[in-house]
């Protein structure tokens, strides 16, 4: 979450776009990216050499020797941000606009990549060499902000921050998913080294770039010390859909910043007959958009079998069900009203969940986890895709807290729910006994069912109310007379004071 010195920096950066001349906030959210990116380049350059030889691998840095720029060769060097944001103005400005920027567009050698797919429009819009350079700056004051002890990823705050600017964001349901909350999902799902992993709301790729970092921290000797598990992480692993060419860029860019060479990131409306996926993928982790209801006529055909609606939010967990293999398992989040929404596509696609697969867990988040940018009260549903059932009892965490405050500002506090949720999920046999007064509990199938497929927590959580003594009516009275008393004594003292 963007705050204080941080947001005040990205404002300036976003004033230097307006004041130039660019406008419109998703050309600014490209071009901060493509620099973003380009900087990056050259950090994780650096560090995956550092990782290199610390692992005695062999690597060769993309800026090494003479590169080819359009039949032009140059020296390699110039083209890394630490090099050329020392040169003047003119110079850098000619650098990015007919070295770097070419060479970034033509960076992916397989020109079926995502990467290459999206960059290929990519254009170059600052208009001038003074403009560039205060750019620069102000970008490598974020960077430096940024490293200080403590705080998050730039790059994920800076798109959530910006996209918050566009006045479409909440329409399009373009915000992005708090970093700690993508997290805590990739925690409790526990990916594996032979995961096929998909998104098919994707945006900026966040849950993909989480997956990844995830399995690199805990799975690090198993892939990248096994040449086939490498290659699959670098080029099957990671799966991601969206409809919006600028998020399919920044997402593309994103994975390969994270050293995911060559992820399939695709433009596709995930709901329509343009998605033949099925079967196919081990992990889904997904926060798709709610904005609404869709054209009947747009929507697949064996999406609507299950759940005949209009309703995104419903159509994805039908999705969802069709796109995992047996066994898959998933981890998304929906808006409130699909716990618990009496509509007939609502209990069907509870009982879809119920009945025939296995329903694991109910997380209960609250309504402030995503501010300023929407206010909707959601849950986070994980299932296990078996085709026959399996459904015994259903784990309920009533989150409270996720370590910010709930109102817009969302500033640090120490409360926080999401270690003791990760806690527990994944030690289910202590929760046997626990109380519906405690913050998680088990539910049994035939209760649910009973219910109505009912999935809100208020529906099996009970409430302890403590009894409070209240002093006799006497003694109340008595003490409000004193209190009127020393009032009366004090209004005269001051009127004393005035004569």
């Amino acid at each position: 979450m963007i705050t204080g010195e941080l947001k005040n920096k990205i404002d300036s950066l976003w004033e230097i776009f307006w004041t130039g001349g660019l406008t419109n906030p998703l050309d600014v959210i490209e071009q901060i990216t493509y620099l973003m990116f380009i900087r990056d380049l050259d950090d994780s350059d650096n560090l995956r050499a550092r990782e290199s030889a610390m692992l005695d691998l062999p690597y060769t840095s993309i800026f090494s020797g003479e590169v080819d720029i359009g039949g032009r060769l140059v020296d390699g060097n110039q083209l890394k941000w630490s090099v050329f944001r020392d040169f003047p103005a003119s110079k850098m400005y000619a650098a990015v606009q007919e070295l770097v920027f070419p060479f970034i567009k033509n960076l992916h050698g397989d020109k079926e990549s995502a990467y290459s797919k999206y960059m290929a429009d990519a254009i170059f819009k600052l208009p001038t060499p003074l403009m560039l350079d205060k750019v620069v700056t102000s970008l490598d004051a974020i960077y430096e902000q940024m490293a200080l002890p403590g705080s998050a990823d730039v790059r994920g705050d800076v798109y959530e921050y910006l996209l918050s600017k566009i006045a479409t964001a909440g329409v399009n349901g373009q915000f992005r998913t708090p970093r700690h909350i993508i997290r805590m999902m990739v925690e409790l799902m526990d990916p594996g080294a032979d995961e096929i992993i998909c998104d098919p709301a994707c945006g900026t790729s966040g849950f993909l770039v989480a997956a990844g970092e995830y399995l690199k921290e805990r799975r690090r000797e198993e892939i990248f010390f096994n040449r086939q598990k490498k290659d699959h992480y670098m080029n099957g692993m990671f799966h991601g859909f969206d409809m919006d060419r600028t998020m399919l860029r920044i997402g593309a860019m994103n994975m390969m910043t994270h050293g995911i060479d060559n992820p399939v990131i695709e433009y596709r409306d995930s709901l329509s007959d343009q998605n033949p996926d099925k079967d196919k993928y081990s992990l889904i982790l997904a926060n798709p958009p709610f904005k609404g209801s869709l054209d009947a006529d747009i929507v697949s055909a064996d999406l609507l079998k299950t759940c005949k609606t209009k309703k995104t939010e419903l159509l994805f967990l039908a999705l969802f069900l069709r796109m995992l293999r047996v066994g898959g398992r998933c981890a998304c989040i929906v808006p409130d009203g699909v716990l618990f929404g009496s509509s007939t596509a609502h209990k069907a696609i509870r009982k879809a969940l119920i009945e025939e697969n296995r329903l694991e867990a109910i997380i209960s988040m609250p309504s402030g986890v995503f501010k300023p940018y929407a206010g909707v009260s959601t849950g986070i549903v994980i299932f296990t895709k078996t085709g026959h059932g399996g459904t015994d009892k259903v784990w309920f965490y009533d989150m409270q807290a996720d370590g910010f405050s709930l109102d817009d500002k969302r500033s640090p506090v120490q409360e926080n729910d999401i270690p003791d949720i990760i806690a527990r999920f994944k030690n289910l046999s202590a929760e046997q006994d626990r109380e519906r007064t405690e913050k998680s509990f088990l539910v049994p199938k035939d209760e649910i069912v009973a219910n109505d497929y009912d999935l809100s927590i208020n529906k099996y959580k009970k409430t302890e109310y403590k009894p409070v003594d209240y002093p006799p009516t006497s003694e109340i009275m008595a003490e409000l007379r004193r209190l009127e008393a020393e009032i009366k004594t004090a209004m005269d003292e001051l009127e004393g004071m005035l004569d």
